[in-house]
Formats: C-alpha cells, structure tokens, sequence
C-alpha cells in the first residue's frame, strides 16, 4: 500500500470480495444487505466505508468469523495476500474450532437418490430396531 491509499475509499463490499470472503460482488452484497456483516456491531449498506481498526462480524453459513481489519484493499489476489487484510480474534477462532467438532462428532442423516437399495433397507431396520 502506498501513501496516497489512505485518501481512496474502500466500499465493504469490494474489501469482503478482495479479503476472498465471499467468492463474488454480487454475493457479498446480498450477505450484507441480509444483515449477516456487521461493522462495530452495527448493520451496514454495501456501499459503507471500511477503515483498518474496524472490527467486523461476518457470518458465511454456518461459520461466523469476528475480524479485525488490518489492511485495504479493493482488488482481490492470492489468498495468502488477503489474509494480511485482517486478523480473526482469538475467541472467534476457538468459537469456530468447537462448532467444527460438532458438526463431525453428530451423525449424519441418510441421503438417498431414489428408492433405497436392499443394502439400504437393510440398514434402516437395523437403525429402526435399536431406537
């Protein structure tokens, strides 16, 4: 970043693109506009400022990240150079680790394409009788 950044504006929705949060424009406009960004623990519009300090909230499925902003940033490149564009807190780290581990640890419900297979009926009885 030179000097002359500080006098650019960075929209939220290009730094949440840029930051490879979310994959399109159109994507992170649509999350902040769903009220899933926060910027200081206050809803914002796609075209609001971002300045480095800010603390956001953002929640991209069922993952929710709280970040610092550290850098700005309008064009999107490798990951590595956008995770110099903010720091993710500690607590939201550890918050994210432990619905992690759940998700893994509960068990997954059958998904079946089209009539279950004898295989398949076999195991629902099973998992009938032992409930």
């Amino acid at each position: 970043m030179s000097k002359d950044d500080s006098s650019k504006k960075f929209r939220i929705d290009k730094w949440l693109w840029a930051a490879r949060f979310y994959k399109t424009r159109p994507l992170a406009i649509d999350a902040i506009e769903c009220g899933k960004i926060l910027i200081n623990e206050m809803r914002v519009k796609p075209a609001k400022e971002v300045k480095v300090g800010d603390i956001l909230d953002i929640r991209v499925g069922q993952t929710q990240f709280v970040i610092e902003v550290l850098g700005l940033s309008n064009k999107r490149g490798s990951a590595p150079i956008a995770q110099k564009l903010y720091r993710e807190t500690e607590e939201s780290r550890q918050k994210r680790e432990t619905i992690a581990a759940q998700l893994k640890a509960s068990p997954r419900p059958f998904s079946f394409k089209g009539r279950p297979t004898k295989r398949d009926r076999r195991e629902i009885e099973r998992l009938r009788k032992s409930s």
